[in-house]
């Protein structure tokens, strides 16, 4: 109840931050017997102008070390076990939603770990640049009324109570009058959200069914489904990391324009920007764990269902376009799906090749291997 402001406020955030220099005076007043003034003492050599720009580096680099990075690498490691439990089983490949040439479960996983491999890096790139604090700027960059050592001493105390390599600003100027660095940090959250989102959805579509979709995978069931459907078993977990994902993309969209909006020596946007960011670590953080752990640590093969569509898939085919040519391959294609009949069948009809030869050819976790 100490603090009653609202995040939208005066741009630069200093009612936030006289809020807290008066609560910090009151209580420091009460246990010391001397009178402590919030301008004064508190705001000693300070401006609203670089502590609140500094806040936010201070606060989405904590985040980011001891929350969001470690998150991302636990998730990294059970897409990395999981390839190791399942990445044996050859599925049909999909592109555009339609058959494709199979694929291994591992291939597949092996595309999500990358994603997030690529994902973790470029946030641990940009995140260092977040390690350059304003502080010692004061109000526009030039450091008046501040000691000159101020920045120095600052960042050291930080560094050391804290377990990351802050260093003063190189330019205050820069980090006063811009917030880029953070605009550079969320737009790698962006990228972390897209991988998840692109994960989420390939669960969901592998998971659809039970006997109506395409049913290859079960998810771990972790509540009913519907007030009104018995039965009904929903994907919560990926449906939850997608809502994540929309909400990062939003929140990288408010702090593109919020950052456009340093008119010359200060941004004036910085509260949005610091609640923006800070929940976008947090909900990419808690997310990125509960998909490891609730949906695809757990998730079962359905082996029956994906070698029941495997030899069915006319797609196979493709194999044979170095033998018979492309429009013989696509006639035999389209009779076997028009007919539903194995590929093998139908080729072994209308090519000189035989039955042990075509299924060779065409044995889906030869293909799997690429190559002519």
């Amino acid at each position: 109840d100490q603090f009653p402001v609202d995040v939208f406020q005066t741009g630069s955030g200093t009612s936030s931050n006289m809020n807290a220099n008066e609560v910090i005076a009151t209580l420091a007043t009460q246990q010391s017997g001397i009178q402590i003034h919030p301008n004064d003492d508190v705001n000693m050599g300070q401006s609203s102008n670089d502590v609140i720009p500094t806040a936010i580096h201070v606060s989405s680099a904590v985040a980011v070390v001891y929350e969001l990075l470690p998150a991302l690498k636990h998730l990294s490691q059970v897409i990395e076990q999981k390839s190791k439990q399942v990445g044996h089983v050859v599925k049909t490949g999909r592109t555009h939603l339609m058959d494709a040439m199979p694929v291994t479960f591992a291939q597949t996983l092996g595309g999500w770990q990358h994603q997030i491999d690529c994902a973790y890096q470029g946030i641990l790139n940009s995140v260092e640049r977040v390690y350059e604090l304003a502080q010692g700027g004061t109000a526009v960059g030039t450091g008046v009324n501040a000691d000159a050592q101020f920045a120095k001493v600052f960042t050291q105390y930080l560094s050391t109570n804290i377990g990351i390599r802050f260093k003063p600003s190189s330019n205050h100027f820069y980090h006063i009058g811009s917030q880029d660095a953070i605009v550079g940090l969320s737009g790698q959250l962006k990228a972390m959200a897209v991988a998840n989102m692109k994960i989420a959805n390939d669960l969901r579509w592998m998971n659809s069914g039970p006997l109506a979709g395409l049913a290859e995978i079960e998810l771990e069931a972790l509540q009913p489904g519907s007030s009104i459907m018995p039965g009904k078993v929903n994907p919560v977990i990926p449906e939850a990391a997608a809502m994540v994902s929309a909400q990062v993309i939003g929140n990288d969209t408010t702090i593109s324009v919020a950052g456009q909006s340093g008119n010359f020596e200060l941004n004036v946007m910085l509260p949005v920007i610091a609640h923006n960011i800070i929940e976008s670590i947090d909900i990419l953080a808690n997310v990125s764990r509960l998909l490891a752990d609730k949906a695809i640590a757990t998730f079962n093969v359905n082996e029956e269902n994906v070698n029941k569509a495997l030899a069915k898939n006319p797609i196979l085919v493709t194999a044979l376009n170095p033998i018979i040519g492309y429009e013989k391959a696509a006639f035999i294609a389209k009779t076997a799906y028009k007919e539903g009949r194995p590929i093998v069948d139908v080729a072994s009809e209308h090519t000189d090749l035989s039955v042990n030869e075509l299924t060779e050819l065409l044995n889906p976790e030869k293909l799997t291997k690429g190559g002519l």
